[in-house]
């Protein structure tokens, strides 16, 4: 593995962690004020906040006026951070933070092995292999272990 190899698979790491922490988070959040769509709105005007800080910090505001050129469906993006984002607010104190959390990796092993597999999206093609598919599985089985305890 290279130098910089390793430095994208510690910035994942980092990033997969805080996905369960913002899940706890913003599920208290959204307890304690009774309100989880609320808790989400509060979510994404600190999450502006911090992009748009790094946004200038980099100079990169400079891209936004390429926006208008872009298709329409890369904004769906957006869309499907909140949802998201809703989605843990109201289920994990329900479910458990553990058990959402769960389920998005799995939705996420899924999604990223046909968006591999296909190419979709401008992604680089990565048949999905006996090997891969048998992860996915073992993640279901784990999910299925995890429900059970």
């Amino acid at each position: 593995m290279t130098a910089e190899t390793l430095r994208h698979a510690a910035v994942m790491l980092a990033a997969g962690i805080g996905i369960p922490v913002l899940a706890a988070l913003n599920a208290q959040l959204g307890a304690r004020i009774g309100a989880p769509a609320a808790a989400a709105a509060v979510l994404f005007v600190v999450a502006l906040a911090g992009a748009a800080a790094v946004m200038l910090a980099t100079g990169s505001a400079g891209a936004l006026a390429r926006l208008p050129g872009q298709p329409a469906h890369l904004f769906l993006a957006g869309l499907l951070v909140a949802f998201y984002v809703l989605s843990i607010t109201f289920v994990a104190p329900r479910f458990g933070v553990g058990n959402a959390v769960f389920c998005v990796l799995l939705g996420q092993m899924v999604s990223a092995a046909a968006i591999d597999h296909f190419g979709l999206f401008g992604a680089q093609v990565r048949p999905l292999t006996a090997l891969r598919a048998g992860g996915i599985a073992l993640m279901v089985a784990g999910i299925v272990a995890i429900q059970r305890g």
